[in-house]
C-alpha cells in the first residue's frame, strides 16, 4: 500500500476543503447560523478523511509488526 500517495491525495482534498470553507466564510450574505450550517459538513469530512488515514497508518504499522515476528 502507498501510503505517501493516499497522503498526497488526501492534501489535495483538504486544500479543496480549505477552499470552500473560505468561500462560505467571505460571502458576507450568510448569518452566523448560515456559515455554520454550511462549515460543519466541511470540517466533518476532513475529519473523517484524518481518521481514515489514522486508521491506514495503523494498519500498515500492525502488519510491519507481524512480518517482523
Amino acid at each position: 500500500m502507498n501510503i505517501k500517495f493516499i497522503e498526497s491525495k488526501l492534501q489535495e482534498i483538504y486544500a479543496e476543503l480549505e477552499k470552500e470553507v473560505m468561500v462560505v466564510l467571505m460571502d458576507e450574505s450568510f448569518d452566523k447560523q448560515q456559515t455554520n450550517l454550511r462549515i460543519q459538513p466541511l470540517k466533518s469530512t476532513k475529519k473523517i478523511l484524518e481518521n481514515a488515514l489514522d486508521s491506514i497508518n495503523m494498519v500498515k504499522k500492525l502488519a510491519e509488526e507481524d512480518l517482523r515476528k
